[in-house]
């Protein structure tokens, strides 16, 4: 009896104590909610410019910093401590969709355009970066290269320049480029996203360059001692440009092979022009040359260039190749003339453009070899950032009219209760392509939960139509619905469905082991290969992914590679000393 009474005493001590630690939690959670309640806006702080209102005490008040308005509708001086509470997320926006389909200019506002923001909204925008305790932003979950954001945020809000290009460059080799094409996971882990709009991110790491670039802060590092050690990295793309910036700051010898006429892989002519213009990475490739860094284009390693000479002539070899199989449609038709792999589409398209630009295009290689999607119906299946692109360069040939299938059902407006913060929003959003596709012809291009079930011909072999099926989406996949069957004029289809592995003869001629996916097996952080001396990152060994994952992937590799040559001199120093010492020993004993 006296057992069971302490049992039940301590039994109703311990719900007592529950009870209070869940009331004490609750206080504490709505004084919480309530310090960091967003404050109700009384008028949109936003004025008509796109920027946050501000206002000066008189005409020549010109030399001070204005005040600015908040979302409570007072005009204060900009502060950090409690700026993610008084101003509102304002992303600087893409040029109006009417003007940009008429160029092939960047989506971004050039500098002087009305739409770039002034110094005092980037300002604001840099102050709504909270003193957060774990900067999510930067995590596994944000960054994958994990950018001190808060740190450059904070530099720039002080208006330290300078300092900001550094903490930027310490961890990211081109925000140049993941400025223009990223998008930006960091933000969807952003603290503030909990309870209002996340940071705009992207945009100051831009601003940041950008200026960095305009002001002469980025200039050639020549390294002070060279190792003696040679690598050959194999790909130009943001992994291999990454990986040989890398090895070559550490001293080696660094050679890139690229096997298209010019440096950059999928920068160069799979991302088109109006989302990152060219002049931008030629301009980091001169300065690498600057640095020290060989390019050798035209190089199709394993085709016109034997792979294991290479090796042998090179003491590490890096492959980033990418992944660059497509992934297909096997369906009846597909032979038919008009359907094409986006990055086929995309490639010609830019190489196109430059050769104009150039004043080298000639009409038998248009006439060969663009695909043009002029005056034509186009599909394009499979979403994403490709699908749109693809879309994008549509709009600017002047097609008739643009639609764009999507296997999965149209996401929801916000996070699903599986799609927890911080993970990336899996949401529904607007992308440069929809919204040029809405200003033109009225509509969302996207036609969600429907699979290609035919292509159709004109009986001369040039494709008319497809047929498409709605499909469901079950626990063994999509399935496609009976009697769902629909037809679509189409005069030009676009397979924007992702890639599937790297090329087979580079890794088959050196004898690599892959994974199951077919692409190289090496162990992320480790990236050595199954053959000695040879290292792989990028698509090629994690498959498809984006660029600022390439970038993290090219330091890794640099990093692995150069542990493996520092360990190989010091191993033929030491040989060298041996011999040197036994030659010592030799002439003493004649």
């Amino acid at each position: 009896d006296h057992k069971i009474k302490k049992i039940l005493f301590c039994t109703m001590l311990a719900s007592r104590t529950a009870l209070r630690i869940r009331a004490s939690r609750a206080a504490v959670q709505a004084v919480r909610l309530k310090s960091t309640k967003v404050e109700e806006s009384t008028s949109n702080p936003i004025g008509d410019d796109g920027r946050h209102e501000v206002w000066r005490e008189g005409i020549y008040d010109h030399d001070n910093e204005p005040r600015v308005k908040r979302r409570d509708g007072s005009y204060e001086s900009i502060e950090k401590l409690r700026g993610f509470l008084n101003y509102e997320r304002n992303p600087e926006p893409y040029r109006d969709p009417m003007e940009r389909v008429m160029d092939w200019g960047e989506l971004n506002p050039p500098e002087g355009h009305e739409k770039e923001h002034s110094a005092i909204e980037r300002k604001v925008q840099a102050a709504r970066c909270m003193d957060c305790g774990t900067p999510f932003c930067q995590t596994h979950t944000g960054c994958p290269v994990n950018n001190l954001i808060p740190e450059w945020n904070n530099l720039v809000y002080g208006d330290q320049w300078a300092e900001a290009i550094d903490r930027l460059h310490a961890t990211n080799n081109f925000p140049e480029f993941t400025g223009r094409v990223c998008p930006a996971p960091c933000e969807g882990s952003c603290v503030a996203g909990l309870i209002d709009s996340p940071v705009t991110i992207k945009n100051i790491e831009y601003a940041i360059v950008d200026r960095a670039w305009r002001d002469g802060l980025i200039t050639p590092r020549i390294p002070k001692e060279r190792t003696g050690m040679s690598v050959a990295v194999v790909g130009s793309g943001p992994a291999g440009l990454a990986a040989a910036d890398q090895l070559n700051q550490m001293g080696h010898k660094v050679t890139v092979y690229e096997r298209e006429d010019r440096v950059g892989g999928l920068l160069m002519y799979g991302i088109p022009n109006m989302k990152l213009e060219k002049e931008t990475v030629e301009r980091r490739v001169n300065l690498l040359r600057e640095e020290g860094i060989e390019f050798v284009t035209s190089a199709n390693i394993g085709q016109n260039v034997d792979v294991n000479e290479l090796r042998a002539n090179v003491d590490a070899l890096v492959l980033c190749l990418g992944a660059t199989k497509p992934r297909d449609l096997p369906v009846p038709g597909r032979e038919l003339k008009g359907v094409h792999f986006a990055m086929e589409f995309l490639t010609k398209n830019q190489k196109r453009l430059l050769m104009t630009k150039e004043g080298t295009l000639e009409s038998t290689w248009e006439k060969d070899n663009f695909i043009t999607a002029a005056g034509k119906d186009v599909i394009v299946i499979g979403g994403g950032d490709t699908g749109t692109d693809c879309i994008g360069t549509s709009m600017r040939h002047r097609c008739k009219s643009v639609t764009n299938f999507e296997l999965m059902p149209q996401p929801p407006m916000e996070r699903a209760s599986d799609n927890p913060w911080p993970q990336w929003p899996r949401v529904y959003g607007v992308d440069y392509g929809h919204a040029e596709v809405q200003a033109v012809f009225g509509q969302d291009p996207r036609v969600y939960s429907v699979m290609t079930k035919e292509f159709l011909g004109d009986g001369e072999g040039n494709l008319k139509a497809l047929v498409t099926q709605d499909v469901e989406i079950t626990d063994k996949g999509p399935k496609a619905i009976d009697g769902s069957e629909r037809e679509w004029p189409a005069d030009l289809v676009v397979l924007s469905m992702g890639f599937v592995a790297p090329e087979e003869y580079v890794v088959g001629d050196l004898g690599l082991d892959v994974d199951q996916r077919s692409n190289i097996h090496a162990v992320y952080g480790d990236f050595r290969t199954s053959v000695e001396g040879v290292f792989a990152g990028g698509d090629c060994r994690r498959g498809q992914s984006l660029v600022v994952w390439a970038i993290n992937e090219g330091r890794g590799v640099a990093d692995a590679a150069d542990k493996y040559l520092q360990q190989r001199r010091s191993e033929e120093q030491s040989s060298a000393n041996s011999v040197g010492a036994f030659a010592n020993l030799s002439s003493l004993s004649v």
